[in-house]
């Protein structure tokens, strides 16, 4: 089905890559070295967010397989940023929850990451901050 809004430039496409990669690689490296692994902050941040959840709705939600994450799972738990119970409804499922440790070790990552770009933003105009908002919420937009 062919649609009626017209074709997005291809350059416009990379202009927009590039800015998106760049900006996640730079907060990235912002980060500090004893930081935790994308994919330990990304369950994290979903239970922060979500509340308690099974391993396969995080990994649902986050577009990874419950095997991909089963590492990760087993050394948040052992470290003490998640806690594991046998679900209420299904006890041959587990229920992940954040735990205050783990709440706090996402809070300063995103603190160091907050730093940078508050930085960063400080070196903007008012139009054009207004302008990353506006593109900001349109990423969330294109994300959902």
């Amino acid at each position: 089905m062919a649609s009626d809004r017209p074709e997005v430039p291809r350059e416009a496409v990379v202009e927009i890559r590039r800015g998106v990669m760049r900006m996640a690689r730079r907060m990235r490296s912002s980060r500090s070295p004893d930081a935790l692994s994308s994919n330990k902050l990304i369950v994290l941040g979903h239970l922060a967010r979500n509340g308690p959840s099974t391993a396969g709705e995080v990994a649902a939600a986050e577009g990874q397989r419950p095997q991909s994450l089963t590492r990760v799972f087993a050394e948040l738990e052992e470290s003490g940023l998640i806690v594991r119970t046998r679900d209420e409804r299904d006890r041959r499922q587990a229920v992940l929850t954040i735990t205050r440790a783990g709440g706090e070790v996402l809070r300063r990552d995103l603190d160091e990451r907050d730093a940078w770009l508050a930085e960063a933003l400080g070196e903007l105009g008012e139009t054009e901050l207004e302008v990353l908002r506006l593109a900001a919420r349109l990423m969330d937009r294109l994300t959902e």
